[in-house]
């Protein structure tokens, strides 16, 4: 049984929907994630889990008790926030022993419970350093000590990595997952970043434009990306919009690129000229000079570089194909005919790289 469930939630500014019929689940000790571009709701969503924010319309329970009108203090949830909100005239122990000492908890029992999360944190050291003695790193382990301390059900994290360098930050995600994991408590993780979210999450919730377009795991959305949008934010950049000209086994599609050659795939309903959004994965892209053959069932299509960035091992290439480009890349050390920037080059595409995605975006 979900511990916490969302139904029909709409949240408007002035008319214009901030989370627009929202709904999902979360099951308990499951970690979701909130992903998708500045301003698609994320952040408005927790707002309203938390208290911060009344919905318009729509429900809100966790463990069967609904939260429409339930003050903040009364859910017993904890927050995170970007800015960490850390006080700097405190230690670190006074920092997270604060919400314990707001609950009015005897001083042996805050002692003890700090320590624990401290332990648990790596920070067991650090107990009476002050706030402007700590690097980054640790102001992070620090602030997610605190928002633990009271022992939260459900706890939400706004972004909390986003100000540290990547380095930092890739090393903190892991430990971050594991602590949330080792404590089991239910979590909402908010990011745009989708490193961070495969990191970090059991399912993703991926938010544009205040509504959800798909729910799913890391690997799933990989897979099958339900959309266009979907897709990008993954990171595929090879996403166009085609219409189905011939019609079989094999289809054909006409796109801004030139003519493709695609599966017909078995899980979806595909018509005779109809308009599609596609994905070329570029992994089924092999570049080689106009000197090379083709094969018959593939997609050859004929470019101009016009960048090529070296990726360690290997370079990217983005090509100008037709009124569009595309992205592919080549293994570094090898070479063809005209590899450089503004170089003429054949691009062979397999048909089974090709996936046929939902929706008009």
């Amino acid at each position: 049984m979900p511990i916490l469930s969302v139904s029909g939630l709409h949240k408007a500014y002035d008319g214009m929907p901030a989370v627009d019929n929202v709904s999902f689940s979360a099951d308990p000790g499951e970690l979701l994630c909130l992903l998708g571009p500045s301003g698609c709701g994320k952040t408005t969503m927790l707002r309203m889990l938390a208290g911060l924010e009344e919905p318009d319309s729509g429900s809100m329970t966790f463990e069967g008790r609904s939260l429409n009108g339930l003050a903040t203090q009364q859910r017993g949830f904890g927050m995170m926030f970007q800015d960490l909100a850390l006080f700097p005239h405190m230690d670190v122990f006074g920092n997270v022993a604060f919400g314990l000492r707001m609950q009015k908890l005897p001083s042996t029992q805050v002692y003890s419970r700090v320590h624990e999360l401290l332990d648990l944190v790596e920070m067991g050291s650090y107990a009476r350093r002050r706030v402007h003695e700590l690097s980054g790193g640790e102001r992070q382990r620090v602030a997610l000590a605190r928002s633990l301390a009271p022992a939260p059900k459900l706890l939400m994290l706004d972004e909390p990595l986003s100000s540290l360098d990547r380095a930092l930050r890739e090393g903190l995600q892991s430990q971050v997952r594991r602590i949330l994991k080792e404590v089991g408590v239910t979590s909402i993780y908010v990011t745009h970043d989708r490193e961070e979210a495969f990191t970090m999450a059991d399912r993703l919730i991926f938010m544009n434009h205040g509504n959800i377009i798909q729910i799913s795991t890391p690997e799933e959305a990989v897979a099958s990306p339900a959309d266009g949008f979907v897709a990008r934010t993954l990171g595929f950049k090879n996403v166009l919009r085609g219409t189905v000209s011939e019609y079989g086994e094999f289809l054909k599609i006409e796109s801004p690129v030139g003519v493709v050659t695609a599966v017909n795939p078995e899980d979806k309903a595909v018509a005779f000229d109809s308009e599609s959004t596609f994905l070329i994965h570029e992994d089924g892209i092999s570049v080689s000079g106009l000197e090379s053959r083709k094969d018959m069932l593939e997609s050859s299509l004929y470019g101009v570089i016009t960048e090529r960035v070296f990726r360690g091992n290997r370079y990217e290439l983005r090509v100008q194909v037709g009124d569009g480009e595309l992205y592919c890349h080549t293994m570094a050390g090898a070479t063809f005919t005209s590899d450089e920037v503004g170089g003429d080059v054949n691009l062979t595409i397999d048909p089974q790289s090709i996936q046929l995605l939902n929706g008009e975006n």
